[in-house]
């Protein structure tokens, strides 16, 4: 996610800085992550929050009705209130699709108003909040929260390409202290096309369980090999839906991966129909 990265960088330079202020700049809103479920949206929330040293503060949008009139209202502002009251910081609203996906429901207009009065603050507020709205569904928004403005930019996270999926591999097999060759990894990369990160991490845990179940042995390449083919990605389960989001972000969604990234020097060096294109 270099491009993401950098203007992560960017932001957080200019992020409740008075020298950002000084140098005309307006304080910083967020930004919509968008893209295919288990691609890693949520976690970028939480490593913002984390590398910017700034308390992270979920909010879940289905949580903001309540039963009762007035309650879903009342219960919004009082959400606002306490993200500016712990500010500066980053505000997480998780699947966001889920709580106006469909703000023109039957609902008396409890739906509309609640989305008014986050829309509002969400463009006026001038407390240090960093918003991170995360979606699985983008294409079901209502136009008016992913216009220009609401938030500084919108990013679409797609599947992982093979070098980012040798790096989801290696990573995963690090935090469990196992090893594998580069070529090993480079294999299981290969064999995972079409799966998410989080698709990869599960086909890892499970060869992990086939080891440990078989005398506690050595975890290898077949083993995760032979548990991501046991299993169907989303993107073949799914793969309509899976469609419709990246026809979406075409156009409307700056990719979060560079189209064209470098082999890294003494690593995965591709199949032979990779080198002859």
């Amino acid at each position: 996610m270099e491009n993401l990265r950098a203007w992560l960088k960017s932001r957080k330079k200019a992020f409740g800085s008075s020298k950002a202020r000084d140098f005309g700049l307006a304080e910083p809103k967020g930004a919509m992550l968008c893209g295919v479920p288990g691609a890693g949206k949520s976690l970028v929330a939480k490593t913002i929050a984390k590398q910017w040293g700034l308390p992270l503060l979920r909010l879940d949008p289905g949580k903001l009705f309540g039963s009762l009139v007035g309650q879903s209202e009342s219960q919004t502002r009082l959400a606002i209130e306490a993200a500016e009251a712990c500010a500066p910081c980053v505000l997480w609203i998780d699947e966001i699709e889920k709580g106006f996906g469909n703000s023109g429901s039957m609902d008396g207009g409890t739906t509309s108003r609640v989305f008014g009065t986050l829309l509002t603050w969400m463009n006026d507020k001038t407390a240090p909040v960093f918003v991170i709205a995360t979606a699985n569904r983008p294409h079901i928004l209502p136009a008016e929260l992913i216009r220009k403005g609401r938030f500084d930019e919108i990013w679409f996270i797609g599947l992982p390409d093979v070098y980012e999926r040798r790096e989801i591999i290696s990573i995963h097999l690090a935090r469990r202290k196992r090893t594998l060759t580069e070529s090993e990894i480079g294999g299981i990369a290969e064999a995972t096309d079409g799966f998410s990160g989080a698709e990869i991490e599960q086909a890892i845990i499970e060869a992990l369980f086939t080891a440990f179940d078989e005398g506690e042995r050595v975890v290898t390449m077949q083993d995760v090999i032979d548990a991501a083919q046991a299993t169907q990605p989303l993107s073949k389960t799914a793969a309509p839906d899976i469609e419709a989001i990246n026809a979406w972000a075409k156009g409307k969604a700056r990719p979060a991966s560079g189209a064209e990234k470098k082999k890294p020097a003494g690593r995965y060096r591709g199949t032979k129909a990779e080198k002859n294109n």
